[in-house]
């Protein structure tokens, strides 16, 4: 079960925590991503391996911060100078060794929407 929470409402330039719980079987997980909606999918916007590398969409350079806590089976993504364009709904997605190479592949939670706005 993947679980997301944080969400919420902020000024531009303003900052939100994300974070994911995941419970069950997680010995087999590979890689835990947020995503946001795009033009025709849903977009990465930052991923974190079980080896701890990390990789991120431009727009979160610089700004996003993904990290994971092992005893907590959480992950978060510290979103700093947030703006009205990272206005979404915010989908964790998490891969184990049974998930195909594709963006959909995986399990996913129902979302938290962020919104930015002044």
């Amino acid at each position: 079960q993947v679980v997301e929470s944080g969400g919420g409402n902020v000024e531009p330039g303003g900052s939100l925590r994300l974070s994911c719980e995941i419970s069950g079987s997680t010995g087999g997980i590979t890689v835990v991503g947020w995503y946001r909606p795009g033009p025709d999918r849903r977009e990465l916007v930052a991923d974190i391996t079980n080896e701890g590398r990390t990789n991120y969409a431009d727009s979160a350079k610089g700004r996003f911060t993904i990290s994971r806590d092992g005893a907590k089976n959480t992950v978060y993504l510290q979103m700093n100078d947030l703006a009205p364009e990272d206005t979404a709904v915010y989908y964790c997605n998490v891969k184990d060794h049974n998930s195909s190479p594709t963006w959909k592949s995986g399990f996913w939670g129902q979302g938290t929407q962020v919104t930015v706005s002044s």
